[in-house]
């Protein structure tokens, strides 16, 4: 059972707002966008502890896609944090708007027509299924990615040095030590990078992604 709290519901602040529906349909943006053809918009979204290997594996396979024609975009969960959400920290309900907002971000490039690759430890099944609401309410793909490299090998690998700062109390909140992580109920593909290549867990994203029609078959070859 995933960790119970509270949701609050996001009310609309703004007053007087309309959707305003676009002259140009997902159809037309497919024809014209990229070098495929084709509407391929969908979000890719990457979830797993820090140090599971979320963003290298996102960036290889944005490189595969684009270097066949398929535009693709990945939103790394430190970059948006520079920026967008910069004035969000690590408390549960921060963590919560960090993913609400990164969801939306992800469904607007999904519906231009680019794949939208998005890393983020996303820690709660709650957000993470939020997530694929939003994308399922317009019509839009959701592929959720759980990295499941174990904590011992994260911590083993600490590219940041962030773990050894949380053992030792210098950073508070962080999942895996004092913040929990809950582990995804039902994604499309579960990954091990554990004595595994990033290629070979590219390979792994781009065959679900050829049985879905988001890679075309003429497109699909070995990663190498």
């Amino acid at each position: 059972m995933g960790i119970q709290r509270e949701k609050t519901k996001k009310d609309q602040k703004a007053t007087n707002v309309f959707a305003q529906k676009h002259n140009v349909s997902r159809s037309k943006r497919g024809e014209v966008l990229g070098s495929r053809g084709g509407f391929r918009g969908c979000t890719i979204w990457f979830t797993g502890l820090s140090g599971a290997g979320k963003t290298t594996i996102s960036f290889a396979l944005e490189e595969y896609l684009v270097a066949r024609g398929i535009p693709a975009y990945g939103l790394d969960g430190d970059n948006v944090r520079t920026g967008l959400n910069k004035n969000l920290g690590f408390a549960p309900e921060d963590r919560e708007e960090n993913i609400r907002r990164v969801a939306e971000v992800g469904k607007l490039f999904a519906d231009s027509g680019v794949v939208a690759l998005c890393s983020f430890v996303s820690p709660y099944n709650n957000d993470r299924e939020l997530a694929r609401r939003l994308h399922k309410s317009v019509g839009l793909p959701f592929f959720e990615i759980h990295v499941a490299t174990s904590l011992e090998e994260c911590e083993k690998r600490d590219v940041k040095g962030l773990y050894k700062k949380a053992r030792a109390g210098i950073i508070k909140g962080f999942t895996g030590i004092d913040q929990p992580y809950e582990i995804p109920v039902n994604p499309e593909v579960t990954i091990n990078t554990e004595n595994r290549t990033v290629d070979d867990c590219v390979q792994q994203i781009v065959e679900i992604l050829q049985e879905n029609d988001i890679v075309p078959r003429s497109a699909v070859e070995k990663v190498i």
